[in-house]
C-alpha cells in the first residue's frame, strides 16, 4: 500500500469521477485507476462502485475513507513539522461558513486576503453549506474549520467549539403588524407565533435548530411559509406582511 494510492482514492471518491480525479491531480486517467485497483487487490475488497453514470464509494471503501484522510493528514503534518523549523508555512486550509456570516461582523474576505499575504504558501478553500452538513464534513475530515450557528453548546465528540458571537433571536413583522400592539410593545411569547405563519433560514441551520427546540418546549409547532438563506431576504420577506421572520437580533 502507498501514499499515492490513498491521495488518488480520496481524490475520486471527493471527485466521485476518475476523469475529474485525474484531472485534479494532473495525472493520466489509465494511470489513477490502475492504481486504485492495485489497492483494491491488495486489501481483497472493493472501494470504489463504478456501476453507475458517477463513481461512489463502498461499504468498505466508506470506511477506508476515514483512515486513507488520517493517514494523509498525519503525512502532511509531519512535513508542516518539517518547514516550522525551517520557518516555511505550507499546506491547505478548508473552510466552512454558513450563508450571511459575512455580513456585519465578520469581515471573512478581509480575513482570508489577509492570511493569504502572511501564509502564500497555504492553499485556502471556502464553502458556504448549512451548519448541519459542515459538522458532518468536520467530522469526516472534509473542512479544518467551520462558522456554523449552533442549536447546542456541544454539537458532536471530537468537535473543539469557540464561541464567536451570541445573539438573541428576534421576531421581525411589517410595520403595521397586530404583534406590534399596544403601542411600545417589545417582546411577545413564543406561543403568539404559533398561528402565524412564520419565515426561517433552511432546515439544518444552527437558526433554524433552536427556533424548532423552542417551539417543542413551548409546545407548539412551527408553520414555515418561506425559507432563505441569508437573513436579510427573510427581513424582506417580513417587512412586505408575508409572515414573521425569525432573525439574529
Amino acid at each position: 500500500m502507498e501514499l499515492r494510492q490513498l491521495r488518488y482514492f480520496v481524490t475520486v471518491v471527493e471527485e466521485a469521477s476518475f476523469t475529474r480525479a485525474a484531472a485534479r491531480l494532473h495525472l493520466a486517467q489509465p494511470g489513477v485507476s490502475a492504481q486504485i485497483r492495485q489497492l483494491e487487490r491488495e486489501l481483497g475488497q472493493p472501494l470504489l462502485d463504478r456501476s453507475g453514470r458517477s463513481v461512489t464509494v463502498t461499504e468498505v471503501g466508506e470506511a477506508v475513507l476515514a483512515y486513507a484522510r488520517t493517514a494523509l493528514g498525519a503525512v502532511e503534518g509531519i512535513r508542516q513539522t518539517v518547514d516550522e523549523f525551517t520557518g516555511l508555512l505550507r499546506g491547505r486550509v478548508a473552510l466552512g461558513l454558513v450563508s450571511g456570516a459575512s455580513i456585519g461582523a465578520f469581515d471573512v474576505p478581509a480575513l482570508l486576503a489577509d492570511f493569504h499575504d502572511d501564509h502564500p504558501r497555504v492553499e485556502i478553500s471556502l464553502t458556504e453549506d448549512t451548519s448541519e452538513r459542515m459538522l458532518a464534513a468536520l467530522c469526516d475530515g472534509a473542512l479544518d474549520i467551520a462558522v456554523i450557528g449552533l442549536a447546542e453548546e456541544d454539537p458532536l465528540p471530537g468537535i473543539a467549539l469557540q464561541i464567536l458571537i451570541d445573539v438573541p433571536l428576534v421576531a421581525a413583522v411589517a410595520p403595521d403588524d397586530p404583534l406590534l400592539a399596544p403601542p411600545g410593545r417589545t417582546s411577545v411569547p413564543l406561543a403568539a407565533l404559533g398561528d402565524r405563519p412564520l419565515i426561517s433560514l433552511p432546515r439544518g441551520t444552527g437558526l433554524r435548530g433552536v427556533l424548532e427546540r423552542a417551539c417543542a418546549q413551548a409546545g407548539i409547532r412551527p408553520r414555515i411559509a418561506f425559507e432563505a438563506a441569508a437573513p436579510p431576504v427573510l427581513a424582506q420577506l417580513a417587512a412586505r406582511g408575508l409572515g414573521v421572520a425569525v432573525l439574529p437580533a
